[in-house]
């Protein structure tokens, strides 16, 4: 593994205060942006949270949830995932400990959870500890009424992260490489969809996934999305899931990153939970 030393300041916690001090940091080449597919071995596990802000921090990443409260985003009811409520409410989003939860408000209403802000060429990051069971996404490039490009974030059986769909676009696009099988630890590898070879290829073996997904815990899930018709890439932990450039233009150069609570059945009990999410601008650093 290539690695540089760089001498960062740390914040570190004792006993309630705060300490900062300079320590010379080891990160993989890949951690600082190398495109390169990264292997499983290769990941930063996400857990060590002051680490996380310092290779943000380096990568040119700035926070979009001040984890307090939910400025800078609003609720859209827009979306067909809240007909429950007669598009009057979009789910239930509430910020607890750190992190924004969210969840259905109603039996099988949901919706999305979308920034004011409109993004163009960006990179998104964030930290995800859902529940096994509700269907989420992170959406790019979001209307209000959630016509994106999703990287999904399909967690329970059957379901797959951080493969692409079209959310609400013309055309069949639903892109992934492997899917749950019943339960979070347990996968198997998709190559063809709808008589489609899948352009980019699971980068591990089966048996080598729970070394890299930890249920229960933070995992970092990571997207970008350039260009337009866009190239779209995604990341789990520091590896390379899904790379695929679209043919046509399906949507807008600029939309809103999004959250979302799929509507359909009572999901009214299980929860989707995200923090630490940043964005890169990626218009200014090719200026």
């Amino acid at each position: 593994m290539t690695q540089f030393c760089a001498s960062i300041s740390r914040r570190r916690f004792v006993q309630g205060s705060v300490a900062t001090i300079a320590l010379p940091l080891f990160v993989p080449r890949h951690v600082l942006g190398d495109d390169s597919n990264a292997s499983a071995n290769q990941k930063i596990r996400v857990g060590a949270i002051g680490v996380g802000h310092m290779l943000s921090a380096i990568q040119g990443f700035e926070s979009i949830f001040d984890g307090q409260t939910l400025k800078g985003w609003h609720v859209s009811a827009q979306t067909g995932h809240s007909r429950a409520s007669q598009h009057q409410t979009g789910g239930r989003w509430v910020v607890e400990e750190g992190a924004i939860v969210g969840s259905q408000d109603i039996p099988g209403n949901g919706g999305i959870l979308i920034t004011d802000e409109l993004f163009g060429d960006f990179e998104v990051a964030l930290e995800m500890n859902n529940d096994f069971g509700p269907d989420s996404g992170l959406f790019l490039r979001s209307t209000e009424e959630g016509k994106c490009y999703q990287a999904m974030i399909d967690y329970h059986g059957g379901g797959n992260l951080m493969g692409i769909y079209g959310e609400g676009l013309p055309g069949r696009l639903h892109l992934r490489n492997f899917r749950f099988e019943g339960a979070p630890d347990k996968i198997s590898i998709v190559t063809e969809m709808h008589g489609q070879k899948i352009p980019f290829a699971f980068p591990m073996k089966v048996e080598d996934w729970p070394t890299l997904w930890k249920h229960g815990h933070w995992n970092e899930l990571r997207a970008r999305i350039v260009g337009n018709p866009p190239t779209i890439t995604t990341w789990i932990n520091g590896v390379k899931i899904m790379e695929w450039t679209d043919a046509q233009k399906r949507l807008g150069d600029k939309g809103g990153i999004a959250l979302q609570v799929h509507g359909g059945g009572d999901l009214t009990k299980q929860f989707v939970r995200y923090r630490n999410i940043r964005v890169k601008r990626l218009e200014e650093a090719k200026q």
